[in-house]
């Protein structure tokens, strides 16, 4: 998932990190133990950054890993942080691990979504509401913005889709300012403009006592109701690893639980 250009040079690069996380120069001097001369030279191309500051200063903007490998080539430098495709054995404890952990979850949702929103993994939970999906949607890549939002997909089923519509493409617009991902900005485009039906953004939940959103959805003439929780790595240190979530799907009541129970009794 390209993102970042590295041919800007670093100095840009980092000013518009610094801007888009709205922090001063002197702020970021402080935070990484600089001065703000410092940084105001690295900016404009006057001072080369070693690679331990622009390590430094990507920390503490918070730039994603992927995108730190970016700056550190735009400065001259080699990738600190490697790609490992999820299917090399050097990540089999990670793979294994994470079906251990959605598995576990069963009877209830739970899936593995990379920075795209693919599904890499799925338990039974998730596989019993994409029962009757169609088959074209069905297709690998499987996107979990596509089966939840097409007209097609997962949308009709959704009760409160206009509420659970708004929280998924706020959610999509926070990872788009975090990564500036233009992949991701097409997906965005891409599900926003699927067409909504009156009938699919009915129910609201002004009188529920939910403590947070939940998603309403039609399963066997039943309405089961979930609170989403999303996981990811502390800490990694390879990008593939850290784009890396855990979505898990918990019962908000306590009919989904007991018809949930009921599945695997």
């Amino acid at each position: 998932m390209t993102t970042t250009a590295p041919d800007k040079g670093v100095g840009p690069l980092l000013r518009a990190w610094r801007e888009q996380r709205r922090v001063s120069q002197l702020e970021l001097a402080l935070r990484a133990d600089s001065s703000a001369r410092h940084i105001s030279f690295i900016e404009t191309g006057r001072s080369r950054p070693s690679e331990e500051m622009v390590l430094r200063l990507a920390e503490h903007l918070d730039v994603p890993v992927r995108e730190r490998n970016a700056l550190l080539l735009a400065a001259g430098y080699a990738p600190h942080y490697s790609q490992t495709p999820l299917d090399d054995p050097a990540l089999d404890s990670v793979r294994a691990g994470m079906e251990r952990l959605i598995q576990g979850y069963e009877p209830y949702p739970a899936l593995v979504l990379d920075a795209m929103y693919n599904v890499l993994a799925a338990n039974r939970g998730i596989l019993m509401l994409l029962d009757g999906i169609p088959e074209s949607l069905l297709e690998p890549p499987l996107n979990a913005m596509r089966l939840t939002l097409h007209p097609e997909g997962m949308a009709p089923r959704i009760r409160n889709l206009g509420e659970w519509r708004g929280h998924l493409l706020a959610q999509m617009e926070r990872q788009i300012a975090l990564h500036r991902s233009k992949p991701l900005r097409e997906l965005y485009e891409e599900v926003a403009a699927y067409p909504v039906a009156d009938a699919g953004c009915g129910e609201r939940l002004e009188e529920a006592p939910y403590f947070a959103l939940p998603m309403l959805i039609e399963h066997e003439g039943r309405v089961l109701s979930f609170i989403s929780s999303i996981s990811t790595f502390n800490t990694p240190m390879d990008v593939t690893v850290a784009e890396l979530a855990i979505e898990t799907f918990l019962p908000a009541d306590p009919a989904t639980v007991k018809y949930l129970q009921s599945l695997v009794s």
